[in-house]
Protein backbone atom coordinates (compact mmCIF):
# COMPACT_ATOMS: atom_id res chain seq x y z
CA UNK A 1 0.00 0.00 0.00
CA UNK A 2 1.35 3.89 -1.04
CA UNK A 3 0.69 6.34 1.13
CA UNK A 4 -1.90 7.95 -0.85
CA UNK A 5 -3.49 4.46 -0.40
CA UNK A 6 -2.82 4.13 3.34
CA UNK A 7 -4.57 7.97 3.44
CA UNK A 8 -8.00 7.02 1.69
CA UNK A 9 -8.26 4.17 3.68
CA UNK A 10 -8.03 4.89 7.02
CA UNK A 11 -10.90 5.56 9.16
CA UNK A 12 -11.33 5.35 12.69
CA UNK A 13 -12.57 1.62 13.70
CA UNK A 14 -14.69 1.03 17.12
CA UNK A 15 -15.61 -2.29 16.15
CA UNK A 16 -14.67 -5.25 17.79
CA UNK A 17 -10.97 -7.09 16.88
CA UNK A 18 -10.03 -11.02 16.14
CA UNK A 19 -8.97 -12.54 18.03
CA UNK A 20 -5.71 -12.55 16.65
CA UNK A 21 -2.48 -10.95 18.62
CA UNK A 22 -0.15 -8.29 17.34
CA UNK A 23 3.41 -9.13 16.71
CA UNK A 24 5.75 -6.63 18.79
CA UNK A 25 7.82 -6.44 15.39
CA UNK A 26 4.88 -4.58 13.82
CA UNK A 27 4.22 -2.59 17.12
CA UNK A 28 7.91 -1.74 16.75
CA UNK A 29 7.39 -0.13 13.40
CA UNK A 30 4.24 1.05 14.10
CA UNK A 31 5.80 3.36 17.23
CA UNK A 32 8.76 3.99 15.03
CA UNK A 33 6.45 5.75 12.73
CA UNK A 34 5.12 7.67 15.61
CA UNK A 35 8.36 8.69 16.40
CA UNK A 36 9.56 9.85 12.96
CA UNK A 37 7.27 12.24 12.77
CA UNK A 38 8.46 15.71 12.56
CA UNK A 39 8.75 17.74 16.12
CA UNK A 40 8.70 21.55 16.83
CA UNK A 41 11.92 22.55 17.09
CA UNK A 42 13.09 19.04 17.42
CA UNK A 43 11.78 19.49 21.10
CA UNK A 44 10.53 15.28 20.29
CA UNK A 45 7.47 15.64 22.84
CA UNK A 46 5.81 12.64 21.95
CA UNK A 47 6.82 9.41 23.48
CA UNK A 48 5.18 6.38 23.39
CA UNK A 49 4.21 3.06 25.31
CA UNK A 50 3.10 -0.17 23.42
CA UNK A 51 0.94 -2.58 25.68
CA UNK A 52 0.33 -6.22 24.36
CA UNK A 53 -0.05 -7.59 27.54
CA UNK A 54 -3.29 -8.87 28.43
CA UNK A 55 -3.14 -8.27 31.55
CA UNK A 56 -1.93 -5.08 31.64
CA UNK A 57 -4.68 -4.40 28.61
CA UNK A 58 -7.18 -5.36 31.45
CA UNK A 59 -6.13 -3.27 34.30
CA UNK A 60 -6.36 -0.36 31.80
CA UNK A 61 -9.71 -1.49 30.07
CA UNK A 62 -11.23 -2.02 33.92
CA UNK A 63 -10.65 2.41 34.30
CA UNK A 64 -12.21 3.10 30.43
CA UNK A 65 -15.53 4.23 31.21
CA UNK A 66 -17.49 3.57 28.91
CA UNK A 67 -15.70 1.24 27.51
CA UNK A 68 -13.64 1.29 24.11
CA UNK A 69 -11.23 -1.04 21.83
CA UNK A 70 -11.68 -3.70 24.89
CA UNK A 71 -11.30 -6.75 22.43
CA UNK A 72 -8.27 -4.95 20.73
CA UNK A 73 -5.03 -7.58 21.62
CA UNK A 74 -2.61 -4.13 21.71
CA UNK A 75 -2.97 -1.05 22.83
CA UNK A 76 -0.18 2.21 22.09
CA UNK A 77 -0.47 4.84 24.85
CA UNK A 78 0.62 8.35 22.99
CA UNK A 79 2.99 10.30 26.18
CA UNK A 80 3.74 14.43 25.62
CA UNK A 81 5.80 16.71 27.43
CA UNK A 82 5.23 20.40 27.67
CA UNK A 83 8.15 21.48 26.44
CA UNK A 84 8.97 25.26 25.73
CA UNK A 85 11.11 26.25 22.27
CA UNK A 86 10.93 28.72 19.70
CA UNK A 87 9.71 31.62 21.31
CA UNK A 88 9.10 30.35 24.76
CA UNK A 89 5.92 28.50 22.40
CA UNK A 90 4.77 24.78 23.05
CA UNK A 91 4.26 22.47 20.09
CA UNK A 92 3.69 19.40 22.16
CA UNK A 93 -0.15 19.38 20.76
CA UNK A 94 1.35 19.44 17.01
CA UNK A 95 4.28 16.56 17.96
CA UNK A 96 1.74 14.58 19.47
CA UNK A 97 -1.20 14.90 16.66
CA UNK A 98 1.76 14.07 13.87
CA UNK A 99 2.97 11.08 16.01
CA UNK A 100 -0.42 9.81 15.94
CA UNK A 101 -1.65 10.22 12.66
CA UNK A 102 1.89 8.70 11.40
CA UNK A 103 0.91 5.55 13.77
CA UNK A 104 -2.98 5.59 12.60
CA UNK A 105 -1.40 5.35 8.71
CA UNK A 106 1.00 2.47 9.64
CA UNK A 107 -1.11 0.68 11.58
CA UNK A 108 -3.51 0.73 8.26
CA UNK A 109 -1.18 -0.13 6.12
CA UNK A 110 0.25 -3.02 8.11
CA UNK A 111 -3.14 -4.52 8.00
CA UNK A 112 -4.31 -3.57 11.45
CA UNK A 113 -6.72 -0.75 12.67
CA UNK A 114 -7.49 1.33 15.08
CA UNK A 115 -8.97 5.26 16.41
CA UNK A 116 -7.35 7.86 18.07
CA UNK A 117 -9.32 8.53 21.67
CA UNK A 118 -8.30 11.55 23.18
CA UNK A 119 -11.30 13.65 24.60
CA UNK A 120 -12.61 10.35 26.07
CA UNK A 121 -9.89 9.85 28.37
CA UNK A 122 -8.42 13.48 28.97
CA UNK A 123 -12.15 14.64 29.77
CA UNK A 124 -12.96 16.02 33.64
CA UNK A 125 -12.72 12.97 34.86
CA UNK A 126 -9.16 12.47 33.82
CA UNK A 127 -9.15 8.62 32.79
CA UNK A 128 -5.71 9.41 31.52
CA UNK A 129 -4.12 10.26 35.15
CA UNK A 130 -5.68 6.40 36.02
CA UNK A 131 -3.97 4.99 32.83
CA UNK A 132 -0.33 6.90 33.13
CA UNK A 133 -0.39 5.29 36.97
CA UNK A 134 -1.08 1.72 35.44
CA UNK A 135 1.96 1.95 33.22
CA UNK A 136 4.31 3.85 35.53
CA UNK A 137 4.45 7.21 33.84
CA UNK A 138 6.26 9.85 35.41
CA UNK A 139 4.40 12.92 36.59
CA UNK A 140 6.63 15.15 34.21
CA UNK A 141 4.54 12.75 31.10
CA UNK A 142 1.07 13.50 30.45
CA UNK A 143 -0.95 10.83 28.84
CA UNK A 144 -2.61 12.09 25.98
CA UNK A 145 -4.22 9.17 23.73
CA UNK A 146 -4.93 5.65 23.35
CA UNK A 147 -4.54 3.29 20.27
CA UNK A 148 -6.36 0.35 20.17
CA UNK A 149 -4.63 -1.98 17.94
CA UNK A 150 -6.03 -5.16 16.05
CA UNK A 151 -7.23 -6.99 12.91
CA UNK A 152 -10.46 -5.74 12.67
CA UNK A 153 -14.26 -8.11 12.79
CA UNK A 154 -15.59 -5.92 9.91
CA UNK A 155 -14.47 -3.01 7.47
CA UNK A 156 -14.43 0.71 9.08
CA UNK A 157 -17.55 2.30 7.76
CA UNK A 158 -16.13 5.49 6.07
CA UNK A 159 -17.61 8.46 7.28
CA UNK A 160 -19.44 11.12 4.68
CA UNK A 161 -17.07 14.01 3.93
CA UNK A 162 -18.03 16.80 2.36
CA UNK A 163 -16.78 17.53 -1.65
CA UNK A 164 -13.54 18.72 -2.15
CA UNK A 165 -14.86 21.71 -3.83
CA UNK A 166 -16.72 22.44 -0.08
CA UNK A 167 -13.62 22.64 1.37
CA UNK A 168 -10.57 23.62 -1.02
CA UNK A 169 -9.80 26.02 -2.97
CA UNK A 170 -6.82 27.63 -5.27
CA UNK A 171 -5.41 30.91 -4.78
CA UNK A 172 -7.94 32.53 -2.31
CA UNK A 173 -11.98 31.81 -0.45
CA UNK A 174 -14.29 31.80 -2.54
CA UNK A 175 -16.42 34.92 -2.22
CA UNK A 176 -19.51 32.77 -3.06
CA UNK A 177 -20.20 30.11 -1.11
Amino acid sequence: MNVLEAIHNRHSYRGKFKDISVPKEDLIKIMQAGLDAPSGCNQQTTSLIAIDDPKVLAEIQKVIDPPVGETAPAAICVLTQRINAYRNKCFAIQDYSAAIENMLLSIVDLGYQSCWYEGHITDDDRICDKMAQILNVPDSYELVCYLPVGVAENNPVAPKKKSFEERAWFNSFPQSL
